[in-house]
C-alpha cells in the first residue's frame, strides 16, 4: 500500500508552524487510488455484518460513506458540536491545551447495531477514542476502528488498546 504514499500531498507548517499535513484530497481526486483506498479500508471488515458505518468530521465521511455502501451499511455522522439538528449525545476529550467535544444522534445507533468507526488520520487517538466511547455508550457492539493514515509516532493506538484498529498506511 505505500504506493497510495506517493498520491498524498504533504503540506509543512499546516494548520500551525511545525506540523506536516498529511492532505489527501490528491489521493481522493485519483479514482484508482481513491478506490483502492476503499477496497483496504473495507476488506478487513467485510463479512463480518456490520450494520453502520460512522464517519468522523469531516474527511472522515467521505472515506466512511464509501465504506458503508461497499458494506451495505448504513451511514452516521459524529460532529463537532452544534451541527447535527436533533438531539445528541457529546462526548469530550483531551487535547495538548484544553478540550474538544464530539457529538451523535442519540438515535442513531442502539443495540444490535454492528458497527466500524472510519477516519481519515490516527494522530494522538483522542478524536478516535471519543468516538468509540460515543458508539459503546449508545449500546452498540464496536467491530473496529479503521484509519487511512496512523501516525506512529504519536503513538494514538495507546488510546484505542481495547478496540481493533486497522490503518492503510502508517508513517
Amino acid at each position: 500500500m505505500d504506493h497510495l504514499k506517493a498520491r498524498i500531498r504533504h503540506v509543512p507548517d499546516f494548520p500551525k508552524p511545525g506540523i506536516l499535513f498529511y492532505d489527501i484530497t490528491t489521493l481522493l481526486a485519483d479514482p484508482a487510488g481513491f478506490r483502492e483506498t476503499i477496497d483496504a479500508l473495507t476488506a478487513p471488515y467485510a463479512g463480518q455484518g456490520i450494520d453502520r458505518v460512522v464517519g468522523i468530521e469531516s474527511r472522515g465521511f467521505i472515506l466512511a460513506a464509501a465504506v458503508a455502501d461497499r458494506l451495505g451499511a448504513g451511514f452516521v455522522p459524529i460532529r463537532k458540536p452544534g451541527k447535527l439538528p436533533s438531539t445528541t449525545l457529546g462526548e469530550s476529550y483531551a487535547l495538548e491545551y484544553g478540550t474538544d467535544s464530539l457529538e451523535i444522534h442519540d438515535d442513531a445507533l442502539g443495540a444490535g447495531h454492528r458497527v466500524l468507526v472510519v477516519d481519515d488520520v490516527l494522530a494522538t487517538g483522542g478524536t478516535a477514542r471519543a468516538a468509540v466511547n460515543l458508539v459503546q455508550r449508545l449500546g452498540s457492539t464496536l467491530h473496529g476502528v479503521a484509519f487511512l493514515i496512523e501516525l506512529d509516532f504519536l503513538k494514538g493506538r495507546e488510546k484505542l488498546a481495547d478496540v481493533p484498529v486497522t490503518s492503510v498506511l502508517r508513517y
